[in-house]
């Protein structure tokens, strides 16, 4: 059984396609759902849940059609979880009667308000505590406890972190992950953080423009992603033209040794930040460049160079061995970069 099947979905507003005709299936376990602002994510969520209807194509939920042509289930009955950005507790109500919002009467004095607090590691003591006595990664966990109590099939989550800090959002991830997980929902969740969606979900779904690009296990989608747009936005790599022979490649950053060839002659190459070295030595292979930018992040540091020709390459380096802006440096690629046929003259 399939948690939700979303089949040649498409939507449009004013006109302006948002979705078009796209297929997804996400089974048990956390899906991600990753893209930039404005490429569908958020259409996507709320289709699903019932706040909007498709123009074309079928929602099902647990194998349930709940979207196709003219009908459609009302959100109230498709037995769905939403977790909105800010969570939307509301205000005069403590956490207790927030979780209990959705449940009937008879469950609301019960045990499930406890067991879903359990669920989402706050302590029982919180219950009779209000929203803004809380912390934002409370918040949200109470949030998610909220959309858990009615125990639906499928949660939902509208990049539920992203108004939090880096420390919170990491921890708080992890303890909402754990929870989707423990309840045996199916969780879609929404974001533009790659290191959120590869860290915390089973699969991810790479959306562009309302198209999915790649629908993949984080692993794969990193090691193998299926284009080199997709190798570009999850693992930011510098997309260089080149010219493939047999296992190496040459391109701006010399002669670089290709892990998956594309068809020999002109190719277009993924080169990632941690496959750069950078070298002091003049008489190393690689290519000449000139450091122009030093991001530190204490346990390495991200370096951008600019090639002797004007590209601008990143390596990633440790941080006990930092180079400094208008430092001349020699750029090495030492591991197998990632090939892909060139199209329309890239």
């Amino acid at each position: 059984m399939t948690g939700l099947s979303v089949r040649g979905v498409a939507k449009s507003f004013g006109g302006q396609p948002v979705l078009d005709g796209i297929d997804l299936e996400v089974p048990d376990g956390i899906t991600a759902v990753l893209g930039s602002s404005g490429c569908g994510k958020t259409t996507l969520l709320r289709l699903v849940a019932g706040f909007l209807h498709p123009d074309a194509g079928s929602i099902l939920l647990d194998d349930r059609e709940v979207a196709a042509g003219s009908r459609s289930v009302p959100a109230r009955r498709r037995g769905v979880g939403y977790v909105p950005q800010e969570g939307a507790l509301f205000p005069h109500l403590d956490v207790a009667a927030n979780i209990g919002f959705g449940l009937a009467r008879s469950e609301r004095s019960g045990s499930r308000v406890g067991e879903v607090l359990e669920l989402v590691e706050l302590e029982q003591g919180l219950a009779h505590r209000f929203p803004h006595e809380l912390s934002g990664g409370q918040q949200q966990r109470v949030a998610l406890a909220r959309a858990l109590a009615p125990r639906p099939g499928v949660v939902l989550l509208d990049e539920p972190f992203s108004s939090l800090d880096a420390g919170l959002r990491e921890g708080t991830g992890r303890a909402v992950a754990r929870a989707l997980r423990a309840s045996g929902a199916t969780g879609v969740l929404v974001t533009h953080d790659q290191g959120e969606a590869l860290s915390l979900a089973d699969r991810v779904a790479v959306m562009s423009a309302g198209r999915f690009l790649q629908v993949a296990k984080p692993s794969e989608l990193y090691l193998s992603p299926a284009s080199a747009d997709v190798a570009a936005f999850v693992g930011h790599a510098l997309l260089l033209p080149g010219t493939v022979s047999g296992e190496t490649a040459t391109c701006a950053l010399g002669t670089v040794p290709v892990r998956r060839a594309a068809a020999p002659g002109a190719a277009l190459l993924a080169i990632r930040p941690e496959q750069v070295v950078v070298a002091t030595d003049g008489g190393a292979a690689g290519a000449d460049a000139v450091i122009t930018e030093v991001s530190f992040f204490g346990h390495d540091a991200t370096v951008r160079a600019r090639l002797d020709d004007g590209t601008i390459a990143t390596a990633r380096v440790p941080s006990g061995s930092l180079p400094a802006p208008g430092d001349r440096v020699r750029l090495q690629v030492v591991d197998r970069v990632l090939s892909f046929a060139a199209v329309g003259g890239r």
